[in-house]
C-alpha cells in the first residue's frame, strides 16, 4: 500500500533495523470534519485532499455515521473493540476495506481538541501468524507520541504521551519551534527533515534511529516518522510527527511472536494439566512475574456438567490448581501445588469474573485493610511476603462454559499492568481455551469409553470348579482404550462352563457398543443352555437384525456389521468340550505334557454376513490340566507375519507346563506390550479341571410309580455319605417333583444325577424333548405347583436339551438350611402357583 523512504538520517547511536510502516493519516475536528489529509490516505481510499477536506468522517468511516462527535465515536470504538483495532473504511469506488484503526486525541494551545486517525490496510497484516485485529490492537496500543507542527514548524497540537518521549513540556512545545525548546544539533537536524517533508511534492515517511532525552530516567530509543498534512487546496498545512517507543514496540512484537507460537505449543497435547502448565510458562516472564491456572474440577477428570458463565448459586465452583509459574525458583508465591483444590474467596475479583465472564484488571492492587484480601488470609500472607502490586484475572471460556481462571501477578516488575497487557492475556488465554476445551472433550470421551469398557468386559473370570482362567486385552485404540473384542467365562448348570471370545469389526466406542450388545446376547443364549452350534446360528440372526436397525445412512443402506466368534462348553464331569466357530481362528490346545494342537474346527462364516452356511460343532475329550487358549486374530496376524506363523509363535509361548496362567498370558502378549498393534489383541486362557468321581452320583430309574420313592431314598443316602444331611429334606422334595414330572411325560428310562461342587446340583433326564414352561395355577387346580416348590427350594433351576431328550436341573446352596427352617412365605414370583405344560 505504502512505501518507506530510503532517504534516512541517523541521529545518535545506531540501532538495529526497525520497521515503521506508513499509515494513512488524517486530522479531524471534534465534529468529525476532516481538516487535514495525507497522500498516504489518498492512496488507501482514493480520495484526494481536495475531495475530502471539509467533509464528514462518515465519508470514509461508515461507522462514524451514528456518532454526532468524535468523542462519542471514540467511546463507541472503546466499547466495541477497546479503543482501536479492526474496522472498515469506504473506498471512493464504494467498496469497503478492512483496516486497522487508531484514533488519538491531540490538544492545542487554547485547550481545543483535534483527533488524529491512522489507518492501515488489514490485508497487509493478514500474513502474520496472529490475526490482524489482535496484531493491530497490540501494536496500536504501544505508547506513541504525536505532535503536529505548522509550516513554520511551531507546535500546534500534541498528545499527552509526546512529553514522555522527548522530555519537552506542553507549554514549551505548543507555539514554539523544536530548536527553541530543545537547542542543539539534533533538533536542527530534525527541523531540516521537517522542511524537506513540507517542501516535497509527496508525503514521505522517514525512519530515524536516535536516543532522545526523557524526563523519566535513562535514555530510551525511539523511532520518529514525519508526514506532510495537506489542506483542501493541496497545500501543506504542516507536518505530523509520530514518535514510537522502540522498546515498547519491540516488546509488543515479542508478545505477538509468543501468541503466534501459543496455538502450536498449547495444541500439542490433550492433557489438560500439561496445557495449563504450558500456559503459565508462556506468560512468565513475558509479561507477568507470577501466574496460576486453576481449572474447574470437572475439566481435568472429564466428569460432571460444565459450569456456565454467570450461573448463580450459593455454592461457588470448585477449582484445582493445574499450572503455576514464577520468575522465582520454587514458585514461593503459590500457596497451593498442582492438583490441590483452590478456594475462591467471596466478594473478590474472582467471584466478579465468575459472575460476569469478563476479565478483571487491577493495575494497583489494593491491599488496605477491609478489602477482599482480608477474607483470604493465605492469599494475604503471600501477597505481602512477595510484594504483589498489580493483578489481572482472566476467565478461561469455551462455548459459554467456564473452564477455569488464570491469575497474572507482577512482583519484581514495578510497572503496573495496563490495558495492552490485559489484551495480550485475553488472547493468550483464549488460545489456551481452545486447546483445553478439546482436551476436556477428549477427557470426557475417554472417561465414557473407559466406563464402557469396565461395564462391557468381565471384571473377573469365574471358572468355578471347571476351569482356572486368566485373560489379556490390549486395544489397538490406545487413546480410548476400548475395541470390538470381547471374552467371557460363563458358569452353566451341572458345574459346566461356557468359554467365548469374539471380535467385532473395527475398534473404538462404536465397535465396543456393538460388542456389548453381542456379549449380552451370548449371555442370554448361554443361560438358555443353547448348544454351541445353535447359539452361533441365533447370534448370527441377532447381528443381522442389529445391522438392519443401524441402517441410518442417507441412502438407508444397511450398515456393514461383521463379527467373528468361537464358543465352547466344557463339562468337568465328563471332561468333554464342545465348540463351534464363526469365522474365527481355532483355539490352541496344549496338553499337560506341553504338546500343542489346533483342532480341526469348522471355520463357519462370520456373524452377520448372511450366507446361510450352517455352523458345525465338534466335541473333544480333554485330560485334566489341559490348557485351552481362545484368542482373536490380532494376536496371531500382523502386517509382517501371516496367521500360520502367528499361531505357531502362540503355541510355542504357551507350551510351558508348570507356568501360571498369568505368566503365560504375559509371555504370549509380550510382543504387543510396547508397540501399537494393528488390531485389538485378546487372549483367554483356561486350564481344565475335572470332578472327582466321588463328587458325582448317577442312577437310572424305571419310568413307573416306584421311581419317585427310589429316587428319594437314593438322594438321602448319597447326601448322608457327603455329609450334607442338612439338605436332605429340600433335596428329596426337589427330586420327587422332577422325577414325578419325568414319569408323567416321558416313556423311556429316567436318569438321576447329583453333583457336589460349589453347589449341589440335582439333574433329572428323560426322553421327552419338550422343555417345561411354568404357568400360573388357579386355586382350584390340583396340579401345577411342582416347579413353584422347586423354585423356592433352589437358588436357580432350568433345563437343557440333550441328544435323546432333555435334562431338568436345580441347584442348592451348600449352606442352605433344612426345609423346616425355610420361611413359610416367598416372593410373589415364587409363591404363585405354577404348573408344567410340556407341549411345544
Amino acid at each position: 500500500m505504502t512505501t518507506t523512504s530510503t532517504d534516512q538520517v541517523t541521529l545518535g547511536k545506531q540501532m538495529g533495523t526497525y520497521e515503521v510502516s506508513e499509515s494513512a493519516i488524517a486530522l479531524f475536528d471534534e465534529q468529525g470534519t476532516v481538516v487535514a489529509w495525507t497522500q498516504a490516505a489518498e492512496r488507501l481510499v482514493a480520495y484526494s485532499a481536495q475531495d475530502i477536506v471539509g467533509r464528514s468522517a462518515a465519508l470514509v468511516l461508515p461507522s462514524f455515521g451514528e456518532a454526532p462527535t468524535m468523542s462519542v465515536f471514540v467511546e463507541q470504538c472503546r466499547a466495541r473493540n477497546g479503543w482501536s483495532g479492526a474496522s472498515a473504511a469506504r473506498h471512493r469506488d464504494g467498496h469497503l476495506l478492512d483496516v486497522s484503526l487508531r484514533i488519538s486525541m491531540l490538544r492545542g494551545q487554547d485547550g481545543t481538541a483535534r483527533w488524529l486517525v491512522s489507518m492501515s490496510d488489514a490485508d497487509a497484516l493478514s500474513g502474520e501468524a496472529v490475526n490482524g485485529s489482535v496484531r493491530g490492537s497490540l501494536l496500536t496500543r504501544s505508547p506513541i507520541g504525536i505532535s503536529v507542527r505548522d509550516p513554520q514548524l511551531r507546535g500546534v497540537w500534541a498528545n499527552d504521551a509526546m512529553e514522555s518521549h522527548d522530555g519537552i513540556p506542553r507549554d514549551r512545545r505548543l507555539g514554539h519551534r523544536l530548536t527553541d525548546a530543545l537547542p542543539g544539533v539534533k533538533a536542527e537536524a530534525l527541523e531540516a527533515v521537517m522542511q524537506q517533508v513540507l517542501a516535497s511534492g509527496t508525503t514521505k515517511v522517514h525512519e530515524y534511529r536516535t536516543w532522545l532525552p526523557t524526563s523519566l530516567g535513562p535514555e530510551r530509543p525511539f523511532a520518529v516518522s514525519f508526514s506532510r498534512l495537506q489542506g483542501a487546496d493541496g497545500q501543506a498545512l504542516g507536518v505530523c510527527v509520530i514518535s514510537v517507543d522502540v522498546i515498547e514496540s519491540r516488546l509488543a512484537r515479542e508478545r505477538l511472536a509468543t501468541l503466534s507460537q501459543a496455538g502450536t505449543r498449547l495444541g500439542r497435547t490433550l492433557d489438560v494439566m500439561q496445557i495449563s502448565q504450558e500456559l503459565a510458562d508462556l506468560a512468565v516472564p513475558l509479561f507477568a512475574d507470577f501466574v496460576t491456572v486453576d481449572l474447574e474440577q470437572s475439566v481435568p477428570f472429564g466428569e460432571g456438567a460444565p459450569v456456565r458463565i454467570g450461573s448463580s448459586g450459593e455454592r461457588l465452583p470448585v477449582f484445582r490448581r493445574a499450572g503455576r509459574a514464577s520468575i522465582r525458583e520454587g514458585v514461593p508465591e503459590s500457596a497451593w501445588v498442582r492438583g490441590e483444590p483452590v478456594p475462591v474467596p467471596p466478594d473478590s475479583p474472582f467471584t466478579d469474573v465468575l459472575r460476569t465472564g469478563r476479565p478483571h484488571l487491577e493495575p494497583i492492587l489494593d491491599t488496605a485493610p477491609g478489602t477482599w484480601i482480608d477474607r483470604s488470609p493465605v492469599r494475604a500472607r503471600k501477597i505481602h511476603e512477595n510484594g504483589m502490586h498489580s493483578l489481572m484475572v482472566v476467565p478461561i471460556r469455551a462455548r459459554r462454559a467456564l473452564l477455569g481462571i488464570v491469575l497474572f501477578i507482577r512482583t519484581k516488575d514495578p510497572v503496573p499492568f495496563q490495558e495492552v497487557d490485559l489484551l495480550l492475556a485475553e488472547e493468550l488465554v483464549s488460545r489456551a481455551a481452545v486447546s483445553l476445551d478439546n482436551a476436556r472433550q477428549f477427557a470426557r470421551e475417554q472417561a465414557v469409553a473407559l466406563a464402557l469398557q469396565r461395564n462391557l468386559l468381565p471384571p473377573r473370570l469365574r471358572g468355578g470348579t471347571a476351569v482356572e482362567a486368566a485373560s489379556r486385552y490390549l486395544p489397538a485404540d490406545l487413546d480410548h482404550g476400548v475395541g470390538g473384542d470381547w471374552f467371557d467365562v460363563i458358569p452353566l448348570s451341572g458345574a459346566r462352563v461356557a468359554l467365548v471370545v469374539g471380535d467385532v469389526v473395527g475398534h473404538g466406542i462404536n465397535a465396543a457398543a456393538t460388542m456389548g450388545r453381542l456379549r449380552t446376547a451370548v449371555h442370554t443364549l448361554a443361560a438358555m443352555e443353547v448348544p454351541p452350534d445353535e447359539l452361533l446360528a441365533r447370534l448370527d440372526d441377532a447381528v443381522q437384525r442389529l445391522a438392519e436397525e443401524d441402517a441410518v445412512g442417507p441412502d438407508h443402506a444397511a450398515t456393514v456389521v461383521g463379527a467373528t466368534c468361537v464358543y465352547a462348553v466344557y463339562d468337568p464331569v465328563t471332561r468333554r468340550c464342545t465348540m463351534a466357530g464363526a469365522g474365527h481362528p481355532p483355539p490352541a490346545i496344549i496338553d499337560p505334557q506341553g504338546q500343542v494342537t489346533f483342532p480341526d474346527l469348522p471355520t463357519g462364516a462370520p456373524l452377520g454376513i448372511g450366507l446361510g452356511v450352517p455352523f458345525e460343532a465338534i466335541e473333544l475329550e480333554l485330560p485334566e490340566g489341559t490348557l485351552l487358549a481362545l484368542y482373536t486374530d490380532g494376536l496371531v496376524e500382523t502386517r509382517d507375519h501371516d496367521i500360520e506363523k502367528g499361531m505357531h509363535r502362540l503355541g510355542t509361548a504357551l507350551a510351558q507346563p508348570g507356568r501360571s496362567l498369568e505368566d503365560l498370558c504375559t509371555r504370549a502378549t509380550e510382543p504387543f506390550q510396547d508397540q501399537t498393534a494393528c488390531d485389538d489383541v485378546t487372549l483367554l486362557l483356561v486350564r481344565t479341571r475335572s470332578l472327582d468321581p466321588a463328587q458325582v452320583a448317577t442312577w437310572t430309574l424305571p419310568s413307573d410309580r416306584t421311581a419317585v420313592r427310589r429316587a428319594r431314598k437314593l438322594a438321602a443316602s448319597q447326601l448322608a455319605r457327603w455329609g450334607l444331611e442338612g439338605l436332605e429334606d429340600a433335596t428329596q422334595l426337589i427330586v420327587s417333583e422332577l422325577v414325578t414330572n419325568a414319569v408323567r411325560h416321558s416313556s423311556g428310562p429316567i436318569g438321576l444325577r447329583l453333583i457336589q461342587h460349589q453347589a449341589l446340583t440335582c439333574e433329572v433326564s428323560d426322553t421327552d424333548a419338550g422343555s417345561p414352561r411354568p404357568r400360573h395355577a388357579h386355586s382350584i387346580d390340583e396340579n401345577g405347583r411342582g416347579l413353584s416348590l422347586v423354585a423356592q427350594l433352589s437358588r436357580r433351576w432350568g433345563s437343557r436339551p440333550t441328544a435323546g431328550g432333555k435334562v431338568v436341573w436345580a441347584e442348592e446352596e451348600l449352606a442352605t438350611p433344612a426345609l423346616h427352617e425355610q420361611p413359610d412365605h416367598a416372593s410373589p414370583s415364587r409363591a404363585s402357583g405354577m404348573r408344567v405344560d410340556r407341549r411345544e
